[in-house]
């Protein structure tokens, strides 16, 4: 059965990657790259000239306007579009901060053709691309939920304080500051939310949440 093909933008302040990308991504018939951008300021620019695409692969650090504000203004403006984030960046903090602005996705710049690929037909379909900051078992229970805000598990009232606060810029001492517990007692929460919702990662409380509307970006 032939697939509607994919209709893609790369915005990243990377020519060559840019470049290199939509080259490796032509040998994929089922993927096409609609066009290129050098930022989000150039995106708007393309997207006034053009149909907006299924899924952007956005880049987080770039000059004008960076993914982040790229990404929100797609949500308001273009809130059928799927956002992946595409970065060199590691750490839960600029992560965190795309879903919380509305992507649907991460993955590094380090990653195989056959990934990208993977995660953009991925996000496509669903909405999401969950990689390995969060399992399978998770996805499962987010397929399986058709309800919004309907949890397939019973939180606390402080695990659901806890959960909205993951969302912050707080470490996790300022949030047993602020819900005036110990940072034992935020260390027991957080094993014991991993454990239960199969998560390894902040990353993945922030999308857990923001799934489950315990907190909207």
């Amino acid at each position: 059965m032939q697939h509607k093909t994919i209709q893609i933008a790369i915005v990243d302040d990377h020519t060559l990657f840019r470049q290199g990308l939509t080259s490796l991504l032509s040998e994929y018939p089922e993927i096409h790259v609609a066009f290129e951008a050098a930022n989000g300021a150039e995106m708007k620019d393309r997207l006034t000239a053009a149909p907006a695409p299924d899924v952007v692969l956005m880049d987080i650090n770039m000059p004008v306007m960076d993914g982040f504000e790229s990404t929100q203004w797609l949500k308001q403006f273009h809130p059928d579009v799927k956002v992946l984030a595409l970065s060199t960046f590691e750490d839960d903090k600029p992560i965190i901060k795309m879903l919380k602005n509305g992507a649907g996705g991460y993955l590094v710049k380090e990653s195989r053709i056959a990934d990208v690929v993977q995660a953009i037909r991925t996000i496509h379909e669903q909405g999401y691309f969950l990689n390995e900051l969060i399992s399978a078992k998770m996805l499962r229970s987010i397929q399986d939920n058709p309800t919004p805000g309907a949890l397939q598990v019973q939180l606390s009232d402080n695990e659901i304080t806890f959960l909205r606060l993951c969302c912050s810029e707080l470490t996790y001492k300022e949030i047993a500051a602020e819900m005036k517990l110990s940072p034992h007692t935020i260390d027991n929460y957080r094993q014991e939310l991993f454990d239960r919702l199969a998560i390894k990662s902040r990353t993945g409380l922030v999308l857990f949440a923001i799934k489950n509307e315990l907190y909207a970006p």
